[in-house]
């Protein structure tokens, strides 16, 4: 016979009645008469308590006793039936209780390995099929959710279409060496390391579009802000302006975080998260500063004591510890602008009378999160792209449908992309980039 099961996040709204929760034993605890089980069903974390005088009530002396003595041994992440009657209460961080009248295990777990002492990082990543039942690893995942919830919102709501660009590819978006190479029946193909030259067709075609996959990138490293394989949000709509660009980006940005305060507090609760400083990210503007301020404010500040940054000459690229202060000088989001074209992708559009600079944004978060959003015009003129690409040695042939789109009706054209994993560690107020996905790949790390 099935049962009609309810999930813990539901449990408030069955105050005083009796219900069935199918959940695992994340832990238990008590004495004497009285056993308190921490269990978790993926939607939150509740406390059930059984009381053995109920049991014995219930069953008789015999047969509540040794149901008792069944739920005082149940081990951690044993999977069980509880049922009860929900009540308040309000020494409970979630509000609630359930007084339990029966337990039914499903699946035993036997020396789980993960307990609630502390164990390594590399221990819990060898183990990360098993610590993302952890409280704040759930609460992570549930922050991903609802930011990804909040993305396919936010375009839906703006005028934009899905469109899916292909992982497997002929060619570098970025003309990066540091792509994974693969054999695509005697021909060399790549990995993608970005949907955005495909995106730009889209444009063309659609208006408006977006695309959510997984994508790839070489480079050997080992930072906390890096991973091998990630999930990337890119947009792409024509006729808009740089400015009207970067208004798009802060509507997101701010819809993102409102998305995961609206749909997931408890999981913000549990990562001990500032929200009202989440949501002062909402309400206040996101600053706009220009390469060359943001090199001149470095500079004059770099003999402060509580910086802690190499010197930058006009040219040189951000570091990890410039991007940091100079978000966290303006204490909102920042939008650096009009980066050197030198260390910038091909495609970008030179700003109109300084063709040194181009028209681009890196979206740098607070806190020390750094840059979560690169964007940038693209280049529309067909003969300005192929001197570009001339310029930088380029093999034209690898790239007709991208300069086929500059041939017929090319348009004002502009986009950004965001990786998911650096926006949810941002949100969730998280160190390391590798717990905001549920199986990090790194660069020495593909299991499990």
């Amino acid at each position: 016979m099935s049962k009609q099961l309810v999930s813990i996040i539901d449990v408030p709204k069955h105050v005083g009645e009796e219900i069935t929760i199918g959940a695992w034993v994340a832990n238990k605890s008590g004495k004497g008469k009285l056993a308190f089980l921490q269990l978790r069903d993926g939607t939150a974390f509740f406390q059930a308590v059984v009381f053995k005088p109920n049991f014995i009530e219930k069953y008789g002396e015999e047969e509540g006793t040794e149901k008792f003595n069944v739920v005082k041994h149940l081990s951690q992440e044993t999977s069980v039936y509880v049922t009860g009657v929900v009540k308040e209460d309000e020494r409970s961080k979630f509000g609630y209780e359930l007084d339990v009248t029966a337990v039914e295990v499903i699946g035993k777990s036997e020396d789980y390995p993960i307990t609630p002492k502390e164990h390594g990082t590399d221990f819990l990543m060898d183990n990360r099929h098993l610590w993302l039942r952890s409280r704040k690893q759930m609460a992570i995942q549930q922050i991903r959710n609802a930011i990804i919830y909040a993305t396919y919102d936010f375009f839906d709501k703006n005028g934009f279409i899905k469109f899916d660009s292909p992982i497997l590819s002929g060619n570098a978006a970025e003309d990066s060496t540091e792509l994974f190479e693969t054999d695509y029946f005697g021909t060399p193909a790549f990995l993608s390391q970005s949907g955005q030259l495909y995106l730009e067709a889209g444009a063309m075609a659609l208006g408006r579009v977006f695309d959510f996959g997984p994508v790839f990138r070489a480079e050997k490293s080992k930072t906390r802000r890096h991973l091998t394989e990630f999930w990337m949000m890119d947009a792409e709509y024509s006729f808009l302006s740089h400015d009207e660009s970067l208004d798009l980006q802060e509507a997101y940005v701010k819809a993102l975080i409102q998305g995961v305060i609206d749909r997931v507090p408890q999981a913000l609760e549990i990562l001990e998260r500032d929200v009202d400083l989440l949501k002062k990210y909402i309400a206040e503007p996101f600053k706009r500063v220009s390469y060359d301020e943001a090199i001149e404010l470095l500079q004059a500040h770099e003999n402060d004591e509580d910086t802690d940054y190499e010197h930058l000459e006009h040219g040189d690229d951000f570091g990890s510890p410039h991007e940091t202060w100079i978000s966290n000088y303006f204490g909102v989001p920042t939008f650096v602008v009009n980066y050197p074209a030198s260390f910038k992708a091909f495609y970008m559009k030179p700003v109109p009378g300084n063709p040194e600079r181009v028209l681009c944004a890196d979206l740098l978060a607070p806190e020390g999160y750094g840059e979560i959003i690169g964007g940038s015009m693209r280049e529309d003129d067909y003969d300005a792209l192929v001197a570009k690409m001339d310029e930088l040695g380029m093999d034209r042939t690898e790239y007709e449908f991208y300069l086929d789109l500059r041939k017929y009706g090319s348009v004002p054209h502009g986009g950004f992309g965001i990786g998911i994993e650096r926006m949810v560690t941002f949100v969730a107020g998280t160190k390391h980039i590798r717990e905001a996905i549920p199986f990090p790949r790194m660069l020495h790390r593909i299991k499990p």
